[in-house]
């Protein structure tokens, strides 16, 4: 047939565009949509309408998948937890293994700051959640340790990575609400107004706060998050048989 050219449509038809076919809703895509949210804009920002506004539909359509925000979090929170890697238990190398561990936990959960906040709520219940559980548990008690020492080891480390990780958080909230985006300029900015206002406290009834303010603000969030670290493990240690 002669001609290549598309043959216009009759002026008495109206001229539709295609309409784009939507993606089929799941639930791993709306908990990749909701950590996005709390990545991008924190966790207070997180709705179920939020997350069915980022596939142009309404709230509706997501409880086929998830039955409401607060099982949103938990999966998002399952979701950061399977960041984790884990190795083989070494009960020979237990405080090595349990600090590597505490870093990485520590280093997951400030990649995503605002999720702490749901971390220090959460009954472990996902695969993720009670994998971590079974390693600390595990590589504690192999290591020579009674299960309900163990057990209370393993309550008083997740609670001190998860406590720190959300104080982290707390800040990142008001660094977005003071419109910075460069959290070492933020945190540089904290410490100076923090060691002026102590300097500025009477010393006859503050001497050593007022004194020794430099040794106060002397070492950042990682150092200190360190520093407490090898507290909780040379007191394990020392619990250990």
């Amino acid at each position: 047939m002669a001609g290549s050219e598309d043959v216009p449509t009759p002026p008495w038809r109206k001229s539709r565009k295609p309409t784009p076919l939507k993606r089929q809703l799941s639930q791993d895509l709306i908990v990749d949509a909701g950590l996005r949210i709390v990545d991008a804009e924190g966790l207070d920002a997180l709705s179920m309408r939020r997350v069915a506004q980022e596939f142009d539909t309404g709230p509706a359509s997501l409880y086929a998948h998830v039955a409401n925000k607060e099982e949103l979090l938990e999966l998002i929170y399952e979701r950061v937890l399977g960041e984790i890697e884990l190795p083989e238990h070494d009960p020979s190398r237990w405080k090595e293994q349990l600090r590597a561990y505490v870093m990485e936990v520590h280093r997951v959960l400030t990649a995503h700051a605002d999720v702490a906040r749901v971390a220090l709520a959460n009954i472990p219940s996902g695969e993720h959640s009670i994998l971590a559980g079974e390693f600390v548990f595990g590589l504690l008690i192999k290591a020579g340790m009674s299960p309900r020492d163990a057990s209370l080891s393993m309550d008083r480390i997740h609670l001190y990575v998860t406590g720190d990780a959300y104080e982290g958080s707390l800040h990142y909230t008001r660094m977005r609400a003071a419109g910075l985006d460069d959290p070492r300029e933020y945190f540089e900015h904290f410490a100076r107004q923090l060691a002026d206002y102590y300097r500025a406290l009477p010393s006859e009834r503050f001497p050593h706060i007022q004194k020794f303010v430099d040794d106060l603000i002397a070492d950042d969030g990682e150092e200190r998050f360190r520093y407490g670290l090898e507290l909780l493990l040379d007191g394990i240690e020392a619990r250990m048989p």
